[in-house]
């Protein structure tokens, strides 16, 4: 029993530590770009479909503890497999891709390289799912909500750079 309950606190403790590094990315990478968003996001073209900026924080908050939470219960599985240090390595990459995105977008004010790096997010997003999903499904299907909303985000920024 405690040996099964120790496994599990390793567990909520990997899991924690991974939604706590996902969500210092996305913390980390709005505040280096928030001037930005007040300053020349406001006064670019900007689609029809566009949402409005408040919508962007909670949706990002879940996506990023989504990450979390798969990145962490596939740590769980143990780093002896050559196959969970892929995906947590693929991920890694992928989490490095998220946050040069908002760097280039808002820092550099760069729709047209912004909308090329994301194309690479993208794919990350559908490797790295992937990889987790053949170690353990459910964190595949955690990912589903990321895949829609980049592949909205992808969308939104080819027609920011196209109006720009």
């Amino acid at each position: 029993m405690c040996v099964v309950l120790g496994m599990k606190n390793y567990t909520i403790l990997k899991v924690i530590l991974s939604i706590t590094i996902c969500l210092a990315v996305g913390g980390l990478s709005g505040y280096l770009t928030s001037g930005s968003i007040t300053t020349w996001y406001v006064g670019i073209n900007k689609p029809s479909f566009n949402p409005p900026n408040w919508i962007f924080g909670p949706v990002w908050t879940t996506l990023y503890t989504l990450m979390g939470v798969s990145a962490g219960l596939i740590w769980s599985k143990g780093l002896e497999s050559s196959t969970t240090k892929k995906a947590l390595y693929v991920f890694g990459i992928h989490l490095a891709l998220n946050f040069s995105w908002s760097l280039i977008f808002f820092g550099l004010e760069q729709p047209l390289w912004a909308f090329i790096e994301i194309l690479f997010l993208l794919s990350s997003i559908f490797y790295f799912t992937n990889l987790f999903y053949r170690i353990s499904p459910v964190t595949g299907w955690l990912q589903v909500p990321y895949i829609l909303w980049v592949s909205f985000a992808t969308t939104l920024n080819g027609a920011i750079a196209w109006l720009n």
